[in-house]
């Protein structure tokens, strides 16, 4: 005896609808071996709130980063405040991993710029150079999130300041 379709597509219907939640989590890495595991937990430090404080030319900036820290194996090793035309201003050296810590603030300076003066603060990964998540503004009119292509001064990364070492 032939089913018909529309009971099939019914059956079909009910199943899904029973069988499966919105609440299900799939893990992306089934399947996969240690080396495409390790591509996939593999990802980049973005800057997620940033705020400022000090006099001109002496501001001290607090940087809040989310990262997918591992240990000193992959981690977030600085931030940094870089002019429109890709310049280097300010770095901060994180000097070790933040595993347990996310996301995390930390401060630096004095950046030497006016209050008026647009920048952008990006945050750069030992393994997988910079995100794109950047806040660009001044001190003056305040700063926003946004986006940045991570090749945009993509030279900065070989330019001292640089980590010497990651203590853990």
């Amino acid at each position: 005896m032939k089913t018909p379709v529309p009971l099939l597509f019914f059956l079909f219907a009910l199943w899904v609808t029973c069988c499966s939640s919105a609440d299900e989590t799939i893990d992306p890495n089934v399947g996969m071996n240690d080396e495409e595991m390790q591509e996939t937990t593999e990802g980049v430090a973005e800057v997620t709130d940033v705020s400022v404080s000090g006099e001109e030319n002496q501001y001290t900036f607090s940087v809040t980063i989310s990262s997918p820290d591992l240990g000193c194996q992959q981690y977030a090793d600085w931030w940094e405040v870089i002019d429109l035309d890709g310049n280097l201003i300010y770095r901060r050296i994180l000097t070790h991993s933040h595993v347990t810590e996310q996301p995390f603030t930390r401060t630096g300076g004095p950046v030497a710029i006016s209050s008026t003066d647009e920048v952008y603060i990006r945050a750069h990964m030992n393994t997988t150079s910079y995100g794109n998540k950047v806040f660009k503004g001044s001190v003056s009119n305040g700063f926003t999130s946004g986006n940045l292509d991570v090749e945009f001064a993509i030279g900065l990364e070989k330019i001292a300041p640089l980590p010497a070492k990651c203590d853990f």
